[in-house]
């Protein structure tokens, strides 16, 4: 038995139904971008399983980079304070661009990278969440693809974690609030 269920208080979205939705993202994008290649920017480290079945869901030619930031800490809000540990390898310049995160608590990480992406002059720019937090926004923000919405819960499993344990569960599970508090 996985010892880290104990720890969670409920599954929000089992595996099958993530896959599902990936599945349908996948295909959206490839309508949306049939002719073209876009440079999928993953942010790490929560965002690597989600565009890892993202990206073999979608039909056609594309790249994949990465971007790694911080802005949680060991904490369970983030801080509003992004620091980037990890550039960008490939030249966006006159590129279309699709920025794949995790999560979107705040909207402060998210904007912060967007307009960091925008600063290496794309051709377009484009979001795709797997999971926004509506009510927890700080600032307005827009995503052009979203898997789920959710509440104030705070979840793990499916590449996000606490204190970077819980990535490995294949699903997405509210965590116990004696866990973290």
């Amino acid at each position: 038995m996985n010892t880290m269920n104990c720890d969670l208080s409920a599954v929000l979205f089992d595996e099958y139904r993530i896959q599902a939705r990936i599945r349908e993202l996948g295909v959206q994008i490839t309508h949306d971008y049939k002719e073209k290649k876009p440079v999928m920017v993953g942010i790490l480290k929560g965002g690597f399983v989600f565009l890892a079945d993202l990206i073999r869901s979608i039909s056609i030619p594309m790249q994949v980079d990465f971007l790694a930031i911080s802005s949680y800490g060991s904490g369970t809000v983030s801080t509003g304070v992004v620091k980037i540990h990890k550039d960008l390898d490939i030249d966006i310049n006159g590129r279309d661009v699709i920025i794949v995160e995790d999560i979107v608590d705040s909207g402060l990480s998210l904007g912060y990278i967007t307009e960091y992406i925008n600063k290496h002059n794309p051709h377009s720019v484009k979001t795709c969440v797997l999971l926004d937090k509506p009510k927890a926004h700080k600032i307005d923000v827009v995503f052009d693809y979203v898997g789920f919405a959710i509440g104030h819960e705070f979840v793990v499993g499916y590449g996000l974690d606490y204190n970077e344990t819980y990535r490995n569960l294949p699903y997405i599970g509210i965590l116990k609030e004696e866990i973290y508090q």
